[in-house]
């Protein structure tokens, strides 16, 4: 079990039926701000990204992904089967008591299993039914599969990132996934329930991963939508068009990033540089001789002599780090962004990213408890329901629930 929560989101119940990162994501900040997170996983192999190496030693099997438990610390586990009619009584009675329900499969499915919102608002008129897709509950490309990469492609944003010349550019960081999808379903959530708290009643809340990818070109969408002019890569303000805000190849080929768009912060960088020649180049386009005038300045120091120059003139200027580099910053440190977490059976400490949001008064707590084995709770959630120890063991022959991994495998989904 976990600790008490003292957290912000302390005596919020969810109950989180999604696989993966958008949805694991999402309730891994309710749960690190205090909320019970109650898992529900199928009764064959669960949460896909259990299984995904690389593997923290001595862990239990179903609990010692690395992404797992990135994504599933202070939560529970139960597994049932859906197809089942005793499965679905449990999930109506979950229900009961929770509230919020988070998925993430395409559009119908957990209608067509018979326990999608119209069936469980009948148990819960408080219920905050969450839906994470791809592209909506409704609208052309309702039922089409997609990955991160598609949302990011049919928005605009792959097109638009890269140089003017090459090809898109893939981020590192699944920018729909996180930002368009777990980042605006949280907050979905939180502004259902303080409606609620006003109406008294539940609603659902439908996220597509696509519009939320394609919010992060907010201010670039309303300058096209104003004038009608159409952007090209590598060529926005922010994404490579100035001069004064670009990546940079060092002396030792390393890279900085240079942010100095306000003219002080460029002059700073000019005069520090011994370079005033440069200051009229700022807003110099790529290709121009402006522009490789002060590619040419900054590949006459090494990173880290621009790095000690940083340190002495306030003008927007940093290393780009590897992520190890970055991990055991000093700034990680402070900022608390590297945890550790007791993993049953594990050989060491587990180190998982921390919190982003900070709170003053009531902080969440990202290392309260481990991630759950597959099934680990399942007793102990059907005990609370009010199932006794027969009503259970007939459950389990039936596979319409299952306990720890090592019992009866199936699926709610057609495994």
């Amino acid at each position: 079990m976990s600790a008490p929560s003292a957290g912000p989101l302390a005596g919020l119940k969810v109950l989180d039926l999604s696989r993966l990162l958008p949805g694991g994501f999402c309730s891994l900040l309710l749960a690190d701000l205090g909320a019970e997170v109650l898992k529900v996983e199928d009764t064959g192999m669960g949460d896909y990204v259990r299984w995904s190496p690389p593997y923290v030693e001595g862990a239990e099997d179903s609990a010692r992904s690395a992404l797992f438990l990135a994504l599933n610390r202070n939560k529970r586990s139960i597994r049932l089967d859906l197809k089942s009619d005793a499965g679905r009584e449990v999930l109506c009675k979950l229900a009961r008591e929770h509230d919020v329900l988070l998925e993430s499969f395409r559009p119908g499915v957990l209608d067509r299993l018979g326990v999608g919102y119209e069936r469980l608002e009948q148990e819960n008129r408080g219920l905050i039914y969450c839906a994470i897709t791809g592209y909506g509950q409704d609208g052309p490309k309702r039922d089409a599969a997609g990955h991160d990469l598609n949302y990011l492609a049919l928005g605009g944003l792959l097109g638009l990132t890269g140089e003017p010349d090459g090809p898109p550019i893939q981020a590192a960081g699944q920018i729909a996934d996180i930002g368009g999808g777990a980042l605006m379903a949280a907050v979905g959530i939180l502004a259902a329930l303080r409606e609620r708290e006003r109406s008294g009643e539940g609603q659902v809340v439908d996220v597509s991963m696509f519009d939320g990818a394609l919010a992060f070109l907010a201010m670039v969408a309303a300058a096209t939508l104003a004038d009608g002019n159409v952007p090209r890569r590598g060529l926005l303000p922010l994404s490579g068009l100035f001069a004064c805000y670009r990546p940079y190849e060092c002396k030792d080929g390393g890279w900085v990033a240079c942010g100095a768009l306000e003219p002080k912060f460029w002059q700073t960088w000019c005069r520090g540089a011994d370079r005033e020649d440069l200051i009229e180049q700022q807003f110099a386009a790529p290709g121009s001789d402006g522009h490789r005038a002060v590619e040419a300045a900054f590949r006459e120091r090494t990173r880290a002599e621009w790095k000690a120059f940083a340190a002495q003139h306030d003008c927007c200027l940093e290393p780009v780090l590897d992520l190890d580099e970055a991990l055991a910053s000093e700034l990680v440190r402070a900022r608390e962004m590297v945890v550790e977490l007791e993993q049953p059976g594990a050989s060491a400490p587990v180190k998982l990213l921390g919190l982003p949001i900070k709170l003053g008064r009531t902080p969440g707590d990202p290392s309260r408890a481990p991630g759950p084995a597959l099934g680990q709770h399942t007793d102990e959630v059907l005990a609370a329901l009010g199932y006794d120890a027969e009503a259970v063991a007939a459950m389990k022959a039936s596979g319409a629930v299952a306990g720890p991994a090592s019992e009866r495998q199936g699926s709610f989904l057609g495994g």
